[in-house]
């Protein structure tokens, strides 16, 4: 099988193209696949299919086999592969996934996508919607014990259910013992990312992120637009926000207008290869 390696700030997965390649087990490819050691590397697969209702579609999983709604840092990466490739040259580029149709609008120099700008839609604030297991009709700065320790949340879903919580230093966390306490907290029926945020000012941030079934990844796109919508309902942040990942900076914009949150960062070829399956 072919695979294409791909990065967006660091959040790396491995690509295949299903309009030329078949997958029966994606769940357990992913597993295989990602394995640093054993493996090619990567927090998960990623694979682009022909769709009926849009340009094409991104169906991913992560790196312990689960399926993902949405990866921003992905679908970016989907955007360039299929310009790039010769798949559809549309600008701007219509990509289907499990939580919907996205539009993609792509920065292209010299006939190479450098970087994307997606319409990540609406942000989920309902509880029973994210999921989150918390009363009221939005879990904005709600008190919440973690691990023993009471912690202020606010919970939102991009396509996938994220807590964010803002933390006085992101360096300093110890993310392998408290990020799976997130992960698995009760209140989440299905799980959670989590984004640990620093405040730097009214437009910049930084942020570490654990992700649900891949662990800390070096950057979360959907994770970024959930951290700058919290930023904006707790009054922490103006709208438009760079945020300062471990591999690299984002642009999330909350608009007022229409409601829909953009994000927008760069997306990189790593290699080409082929895999036994």
């Amino acid at each position: 099988m072919k695979f294409t390696k791909m990065q967006g700030i660091g959040n790396d997965y491995i690509y295949v193209n299903c309009f030329e390649e078949q997958v029966t087990d994606p769940g357990k490819l992913s597993i295989r696949l990602s394995d640093r050691h054993f493996g090619i590397g990567s927090d998960g697969v990623i694979l682009i299919k022909p769709s009926k209702t849009a340009d094409c579609e991104m169906d991913m999983y992560n790196a312990d086999g689960s399926r993902g709604k949405m990866c921003g840092n992905g679908i970016r990466c989907v955007g360039k592969y299929v310009y790039d490739r010769g798949i559809c040259r549309k600008n701007p580029l219509r990509v289907d996934t499990q939580s919907g149709i996205k539009t993609l609008y792509l920065q292209v120099e010299n006939g190479a996508v450098q970087s994307v700008r997606v319409d990540m839609g609406a942000p989920v604030l309902e509880p029973e919607n994210i999921p989150v297991q918390l009363p009221g009709s939005h879990a904005v700065n709600v008190p919440y014990s973690v691990a023993g320790k009471e912690q202020h949340i606010t919970c939102v879903s991009m396509g996938n259910p994220h807590c964010v919580l803002f933390v006085p230093d992101t360096d300093s966390l110890d993310l392998e013992k408290i990020g799976p306490n997130f992960e698995n907290a009760p209140i989440f029926p299905e799980r959670v990312n989590t984004e640990f945020i620093q405040l730097i000012s009214r437009t910049e941030i930084k942020m570490r992120v654990w992700e649900r079934g891949s662990g800390e990844t070096l950057a979360c796109g959907t994770g970024a637009c959930a951290s700058v919508v919290a930023c904006v309902l707790n009054d922490k942040t103006e709208r438009r926000v760079r945020l300062h990942l471990l591999g690299g900076d984002l642009v999330v914009t909350w608009d007022e207008k229409t409601g829909h949150v953009f994000l927008e960062g760069p997306a990189a070829f790593v290699f080409d290869g082929t895999v036994e399956v």
